[in-house]
């Protein structure tokens, strides 16, 4: 696909890792940096392929019920562990969903980081 666009946004959330070996077994926080791409083989009659503001709605909709809570009492972490992994994971499936009804956009990757120094990046 010719055209990739990127929306960036952050939230804040604690999250404590089920099952793990060292200090992120504890509850801690973060600003999770999130960066949405998007890509569209064609531009509409205006010459866009969607709408920034779109974009960075629709990420901000989908990280609402995410932001300024404990992750691990949230569905899905409420079962399965909050790692940068998962939560980029699931916040593709969320935007995938959100753009559903624009099959002309493909949600091509999220990359989430918990830290300046530390990202993932999810795709399908």
């Amino acid at each position: 696909m010719p055209f990739a666009l990127s929306v960036t946004t952050e939230f804040s959330a604690a999250h404590f890792l089920r099952g793990y070996d060292g200090d992120c077994a504890r509850l801690h926080g973060h600003n999770w940096q999130v960066k949405l791409t998007v890509e569209a083989e064609e531009l509409n009659a205006i010459g866009i392929a969607v709408d920034y503001k779109r974009l960075k709605s629709e990420l901000k909709a989908a990280l609402a019920d995410w932001d300024h809570y404990n992750l691990n009492d949230v569905p899905p972490f409420d079962r399965i562990n909050p790692s940068s992994e998962n939560v980029a994971r699931e916040l593709f499936r969320r935007m995938r969903t959100r753009f559903a009804d624009l099959p002309e956009l493909r949600v091509r990757a999220v990359e989430i980081g918990e830290t300046c120094a530390t990202r993932v990046r999810y795709w399908e």
